[in-house]
């Protein structure tokens, strides 16, 4: 399969005519574009998008957006980046600037190629009980144990997102190591704390109406919970090695 990377830089074979100097489409049209593929997508968050740079449509004298086919390879990879591996802006972003230094890969991609493995949100996600319990592996009497510790929760009428199964199966390799249920809710405990904590950072821009704020939110919770796993890996690792005297 063609990598979202090689589709960024050379998108020119599903367009009429590739690069920035090809046949130029309006925010709409690209809109229209995109809703095959990532049909939450509006106006509101192509310019917020915009606004963090992570594409440049040129401008008409009038102030209309006209947006190339290698804009709208831009925008799959950053929509694909975030569905599929939950990337905040500021990583992508990093990626884009990589990719446009690397020398092009020889290939002629399409755009489609960029989301061909479509992940959906763990939150879309529905997973009944029977599935979840053959997937980790568990017994259904330590699938409750954990939802009455409230390590996993259960959505009416009782299925389960694809965050549960990835809960499970790490609470599956930590107990091989000798830890027992009950030792973890230390991590739910932890866990509602950030949660609460990050809740009154974001509180100000999910009380707004408007729908590049609530773009801005959902944002800035990607940032702060990839912000959070790297303080909660560096200070499990720094405490270890103390505790290894490395």
């Amino acid at each position: 399969m063609t990598s979202p990377g090689a589709a960024a830089r050379d998108p020119g074979a599903s367009g009429p005519q590739g690069g920035r100097d090809g046949a130029l489409m309006s925010i709409g049209e690209v809109l229209a574009h995109l809703r095959t593929e990532f049909p939450d997508t509006t106006i509101s968050k192509l310019r917020f998008l915009e606004a963090e740079g992570l594409v440049d449509p040129q401008r008409t004298a009038s102030g209309y957006r006209k947006y190339s086919w290698n804009d709208v390879a831009r925008l799959r990879f950053v929509l694909t980046a975030q569905r599929d591996q939950y990337l905040p802006l500021r990583v992508i972003r990093e990626q884009l600037d990589r990719m446009e230094q690397e020398p092009a890969v020889p290939q002629r991609p399409t755009l489609v190629a960029v989301g061909a493995q479509r992940a959906t949100d763990p939150a879309d996600t529905r997973i009944p009980k029977t599935d979840l319990l053959e997937r980790t592996g568990v017994e259904e009497a330590l699938l409750a144990e954990l939802e009455q510790i409230g390590l996993v929760t259960a959505r009416p009428p009782g299925w389960y997102d694809a965050d549960a199964v990835i809960i499970v199966e790490a609470v599956v390799g930590l107990t091989r190591y000798g830890l027992e249920v009950r030792h973890l809710r230390a991590f739910r405990n932890a866990a509602d704390r950030e949660v609460g904590l990050f809740t009154q950072l974001l509180a100000p821009m999910v009380r707004q109406h408007d729908p590049a704020a609530r773009a801005r939110a959902t944002e800035t919770a990607r940032e702060l919970q990839a912000l959070s796993q790297r303080l909660h890996a560096a200070l499990v690792r720094s405490g270890l090695r103390g505790e290894l005297g490395r």
